[in-house]
């Protein structure tokens, strides 16, 4: 075979048209082979004779897009002191851009003999390894623009590739569950409607499944167990050509796209698929151990583990660090990817012991002029101590707002002093970002996530259900803040039925009306269940997966519409936190941007906050007070709008404020559908707000000539659910 020396960079395989690089990063070896395999597993290998700062590398002129390939490392296996190579088992590039295969947990993929951790293994794992695919860089892109939607006018919707469109009547069988999938018209139609700007896709970096899951029938479904940073999981490609992924991933991103949605991907940086010690040698331990991963200090056979998963990654090395650097502006450049979320940040922020906000990761995303131009999001936690770490990363940086999701919960169910928090969340959490310059949009507000109970699950179970997993239902978290409406699971009883149903409104109506950047889980707006499966990490089945025959779409309806008034109405997405000043614009009485406001019609005072009992409150959002301009440069306005939520078990009567703040207020939202019709209410008036149930009101204007196309009319044309207990207005 024609080889040629090449070159250190890029690492991986590059092919530019005529033939093929390849590099390979390791410290540790003594010697590297590149594994060329044909069609019927034929194994080829190049030995690599050059070698430039640590990076092996050659060319080879004749190798094309398809050719499957892994690495070889010869060098020390002394584990005691962090060395395991072994030119014996076949490795996985960590750079592949597309993988061939699965493995199938062998014995030859392990690096001891089974039953003696101490020994040495020197099977040949080649036949039972997955591949690295060489890949075509050239693809038709038909001009695509990344939407670069602002934090402030984003809805992010979280959805797994699988379980989103499995079972999507309209999608053909042999698509289902892909990435074709994805960028079906029907899927983008059903984002579209919702008012979706951002898709965030659970982790479809190349992962391994479990050999515990699949020896009890079951499968690493959610796929954080990452061994391929580069390459998109083959299997959610609709063909098995190999390399394919990846032109069907480019498709779906320039369809969404074209659509005006972004594509935003978790990424699982934190640690990788092969576990701790007892794991299989199938990458990155095998070409350079102490170099990827964090070891123990005093015994460096062991890993360091803030994840749970085994390992984690050694953000403390260069090589670590450019492989993560490498990968985000691989998939920002060339795959168009507009986003990252990343599981279990604070790991990454672990240069030594104590997590630390000013570590080389995030300086590295902060001064890099692609990743910081791109969504960054962080997981604010880990298992590790110290690793909550909710409203401490850096100003580029946005976070899963955790306490957001506490905190909307507990109110909703009802518990004690939750008010004075309450506020705080709903507003943007300002204790938690403005002193680091950070705007309302650093939290990402959630009420559910794919890590618990979906939405419908939230109002219909007190407890954890998750026999199904075969763990004697111990994993999966046992405090969820949820309330099951008065009866555990499902029930015919329409009084519990419309509870449920009212409930869901409320945290919907809350979450897309907060201050922030709201994200839906997949699936809420239309009422799916996990039947009370609160970890369906391993649940790759009907459980886990959308079921579209079973649609509420009254809900659906719901969440559009509120949705579609969010969008409408720069009230309910500020770029700045409210600072309470009185505001005056034209000749009106000066209002301050927000007022909080009893029952009673009076200003909350101290011992209202206090109020142990308290669970109901009021607060108007001042449409002339939104600091800074537009687009265009054109200073923001809006009209006013009340807000009452009234979380108590009783109906509560409600005084609107006085005429300074409106004459006359519209009924825009009522989560228990009893106002779609009624007139405006003067100012000084009483409203009764059901129990359990939030109401929105706008300042009234007079109306035009002209047919009302508002969110409002859209609203009401809904008042056909009313009373039914699946209506929304």
């Amino acid at each position: 075979m024609e080889v040629w020396p090449g070159e250190a960079y890029p690492l991986g395989a590059t092919y530019d048209g005529n033939g093929t690089n390849f590099a390979l990063f390791s410290e540790a070896g003594e010697r590297v082979y590149l594994c060329l395999f044909d069609d019927d597993g034929e194994e080829t290998r190049v030995e690599l004779k050059d070698v430039d700062g640590y990076v092996w590398h050659c060319y080879l002129p004749h190798v094309l897009p398809g050719q499957k390939y892994g690495f070889r490392v010869d060098g020390p296996y002394d584990p005691a002191n962090g060395q395991r190579c072994n030119v014996n088992k076949l490795l996985l590039d960590p750079y592949a851009k597309a993988v061939h295969g699965e493995i199938d947990w062998d014995q030859s993929l392990f690096g001891y003999n089974f039953g003696d951790e101490n020994s040495r293994n020197d099977e040949d794992s080649a036949a039972h390894m997955m591949m690295g695919v060489v890949v075509s860089p050239f693809f038709d892109w038909d001009g695509d623009r990344k939407p670069r939607i602002p934090y402030h006018r984003s809805v992010i919707y979280e959805a797994h590739v699988k379980g989103l469109t499995q079972l999507h009547p309209d999608i053909p069988e042999e698509q289902r569950g892909t990435y074709a999938a994805i960028a079906h018209p029907s899927v983008i139609a059903h984002l579209q409607k919702l008012g979706v700007t951002a898709i965030e896709l659970m982790p479809v970096h190349q992962f391994v499944n479990d050999s515990t899951l699949q020896e009890k029938g079951l499968s690493n479904y959610w796929g954080y167990n990452t061994i391929g940073f580069f390459a998109p999981q083959n299997t959610y490609c609709s063909t098995g050509d190999a390399g394919q992924q990846v032109q069907e991933f480019k498709a779906m991103v320039r369809e969404l796209h074209l659509a005006g949605i972004e594509v935003i991907l978790d990424v699982v940086y934190n640690h990788t698929a092969e576990g701790n010690h007892m794991g299989p040698t199938l990458s990155f331990r095998g070409i350079d151990n102490s170099a990827y991963y964090r070891l123990m200090e005093d015994e460096k056979q062991y890993y360091m583990d803030y994840t749970g998963t085994g390992n984690s990654l050694n953000v403390r090395h260069p090589h670590s660090l450019q492989l993560l650097m490498d990968s985000l502006r691989y998939w920002a450049t060339e795959m168009h990817v507009d986003g990252f979320r990343f599981d279990l940040a604070s790991t990454l922020a672990r240069e030594f012991y104590d997590v630390d906000r000013l570590s080389t990761f995030f300086e590295l995303c902060q001064q890099d002029p692609v990743v910081s131009q791109s969504k960054l999001i962080a997981e604010p936690w880990d298992v590790g101590p110290g690793g909550y770490q909710v409203g401490n990363f850096p100003p580029l940086w946005t976070e899963w707002n955790g306490l957001y999701r506490d905190t909307v919960r507990d109110f909703w169910r009802g518990e004690p002093s939750t008010l004075g928090e309450f506020a705080s969340r709903i507003t943007g959490s300002a204790d938690l970002y403005e002193s680091s310059g950070r705007r309302p949009v650093a939290s990402i507000n959630f009420v559910t996530a794919h890590d618990g109970f979906t939405l419908r699950d939230l109002v219909s179970y007190n407890e954890k259900h998750n026999e199904a997993n075969g763990e004697d239902n111990n994993d999966g978290e046992s405090h969820n803040r949820s309330w099951n409406c008065g009866v555990e699971g499902e029930t015919d009883d329409p009084k519990v039925q419309g509870l449920r149903a009212r409930q869901q409104r409320n945290f919907l109506a809350t979450l897309l009306l907060s201050q922030g950047v709201p994200m839906i889980a997949h699936g809420d707006e239309l009422g799916r269940t996990q039947q009370g499966n609160n970890n369906v990490y391993c649940q790759d089945s009907e459980l886990s997966w959308v079921d579209w025959d079973k649609v509420d779409q009254p809900l659906l309806e719901f969440v559009a519409a509120v949705n579609k008034l969010r969008t409408e109405h720069p009230t309910f997405r500020r770029r700045r936190f409210f600072d309470g000043r009185p505001v005056r614009r034209g000749e009106g009485e000066a209002l301050p941007d927000i007022v909080w406001l009893t029952a009673d019609g009076t200003l909350m005072e101290p011992e209202d906050w206090d109020a142990a009992l308290g669970r109901c409150i009021g607060v108007f959002l001042n449409g002339q007070g939104i600091p800074g301009r537009d687009e265009r440069g054109q200073r923001i306005t809006d009209e006013n709008f009340l807000i009452y939520f009234n979380a108590d078990d009783h109906d509560v009567e409600f005084v609107l404020p006085p005429k300074e703040y409106a004459a006359k207020w519209d009924q825009v939202i009522d989560t228990a559908g009893e106002y779609a019709d009624s007139e405006p209410i003067a100012a000084g008036k009483p409203m009764t707000v059901q129990a359990k149930a939030m109401v929105v009101l706008r300042a009234y204007t007079p109306p035009a000539d002209e047919p009302d196309h508002s969110v409002a009319a859209s609203l009401a044309a809904m008042a056909d659910a009313k009373g039914t207990g699946k209506g929304s207005v």
